[in-house]
């Protein structure tokens, strides 16, 4: 098998995992465990506490001491036995520590696919430019199906979904073994700890429009947590409404969800023109729009024909919301940052949405669900018309205060090089 097919099937496993729980973990805790919105929240925020902890650590670690596939092997490895554990978990206290561990060894992973990706393709002498993207698709393509299975199987509401994701990071784990060593990279002598955790970008803070631009892709973070949590438990209320109880929507809303990474894919493929043709300050404006449109369609959706329609469109703008805001965010950070820290201040940019936002996110949107029940029962369309409000918020205030010039020869330079 080719290196490209091998490095197909390692992206599908990788992103498997996730989608095994990611999106439904919150149903069975709400449901099965009867934990409150801030106890789930709370679960959540581990990846976002992981995200900001973990992947520099890591990358230290594979560099001075473990090759990358190694280091990767050992913590899909960590995760298989947290996973099966977190199974057996009732508790929610126990449930966040638990999680927590799982992120701590899940969240490098990401990087280190990437970076093993990467080097596996140059050994062979592909461009990894061109070679990547049709790759990381798989790892698109490996939640999607993720998501299909456990859904279909109704497992959304079991632990049985801990345990596939454990058997999929066993999996993993063992077909790291099989892949091609990768070197230990060649580490200055004068780095100091700071930079080999990736804290140099902390001086971009001083620089008052990129303090805005971290500002707001902390608080965009915190929306995208906000889906992944609750968008699920959402569907599967509609249950206690007997017209809705068989609907397609309350039997498997994993699929309906999955539209969303649907959307990602096809919204990639239209980053260019609209960065080209409307400039970053737009494009980020489109995604906080389309969060909005998100939450807006959820709040009036429902399983009848009518209301269905307004839940696929939520799906569909969900594409636009999430790609737009990252993948013009990391671009605009390509543009603005001098070379000798633009892998600390990518790092940082990613660090801002997946972590410190991710985990303010999950704290208070747990709370904000909570206060909007009465005796268990959610007003959900209460909840998504905040959440809609917010972005819409947000969208106004970053017209009115982020200042930025469309250059479009700029772009197309930054996007080939990103």
């Amino acid at each position: 098998m080719d290196i490209t097919s091998r490095l197909k099937i390692m992206s599908f496993l990788q992103y498997f995992i996730w989608g095994s729980w990611l999106v439904t973990l919150g149903s069975y805790m709400i449901n099965t465990l009867h934990f409150t919105g801030a106890n789930v929240g709370m679960v959540y925020s581990s990846k976002g506490l992981a995200a900001i902890i973990m992947p520099g650590i890591m990358g230290i670690i594979a560099d001075k001491w473990l090759r990358a596939e190694r280091a990767y092997m050992l913590c899909h490895l960590v995760c298989a036995v947290v996973l099966f554990y977190a199974a057996s978990v009732t508790d929610s206290d126990t449930m966040f520590w638990v999680m927590l561990v799982n992120a701590m060894a899940f969240m490098p992973t990401i990087a280190l696919s990437n970076s093993v990706s990467y080097s596996c393709l140059a050994q062979a002498g592909l461009d990894p430019v061109t070679r990547f993207p049709p790759i990381r698709v798989y790892g698109t393509l490996g939640f999607i199906v993720a998501m299909w299975a456990v859904s279909l199987l109704h497992l959304e509401l079991s632990s049985v979904q801990l345990y596939i994701a454990s058997g999929a990071s066993i999996l993993l784990a063992l077909y790291a073994l099989t892949l091609p060593k990768i070197p230990v990279a060649e580490k200055k002598a004068a780095a100091t700890l700071a930079s080999k955790l990736g804290l140099d970008a902390f001086v971009l803070f001083k620089n008052p429009r990129m303090a805005l631009f971290f500002l707001f892709a902390m608080m965009l973070g915190a929306v995208l947590q906000i889906t992944n949590v609750f968008g699920n438990p959402f569907l599967h209320d509609f249950a206690r409404n007997p017209e809705f109880v068989d609907s397609f929507v309350v039997r498997y809303p994993s699929i309906l969800l999955s539209v969303s990474q649907m959307a990602e894919v096809g919204f990639i493929l239209t980053i260019p023109f609209f960065l080209k043709r409307f400039g970053i300050k737009a494009v980020m404006l489109m995604s906080m729009v389309a969060w909005a449109l998100r939450f807006g369609f959820f709040a009036f959706g429902d399983p009848s024909p009518g209301g269905f329609v307004l839940l696929l469109l939520s799906m569909v703008v969900y594409g636009c919301a999430f790609d737009f805001f990252n993948i013009s965010g990391s671009v605009f950070v390509e543009q603005e940052v001098g070379s000798h820290i633009r892998a600390s201040a990518q790092g940082l940019f990613m660090t801002m949405v997946n972590g410190v936002g991710a985990w303010v996110g999950s704290l208070l949107s747990g709370m904000a669900v909570d206060y909007f029940s009465i005796d268990g029962v959610k007003d959900w369309q209460t909840i998504w018309l905040i959440f809609a409000a917010y972005s819409f918020a947000l969208a106004i205030i970053f017209s009115i205060f982020f200042k930025y010039r469309h250059e479009p020869e700029k772009i197309a330079s930054a996007s080939v090089t990103h």
